[in-house]
């Protein structure tokens, strides 16, 4: 029987002073390819006051090798993705 490998799944933690307000009123993270990789299987959670997470749906766009990860206010949290 073939077994797959799933592909290992890394983090990477940011936290509310990393947040730059950007000229569409938003608060926003920026990441490269590099980083993060294609960020197509990228998942956003933010820390809640119990220190668990909780999945949200930030707007993901990208410009080039660059990443943008925005919300309406800056949060404490991580990123979940593929390398």
């Amino acid at each position: 029987m073939l077994k797959i490998k799933p592909y290992p799944m890394l983090n990477r933690n940011f936290t509310k002073a990393e947040f730059v307000l950007n000229n569409e009123n938003q608060y926003q993270l920026e990441f490269t390819i590099k980083e993060i990789g294609q960020g197509s299987n990228l998942t956003v959670e933010r820390k809640k006051e119990n220190g668990e997470y909780e999945t949200v749906q930030a707007m993901i766009t990208r410009l080039n090798d660059q990443i943008f990860i925005k919300w309406s206010e800056p949060f404490d949290g991580r990123l979940i993705f593929e390398k």
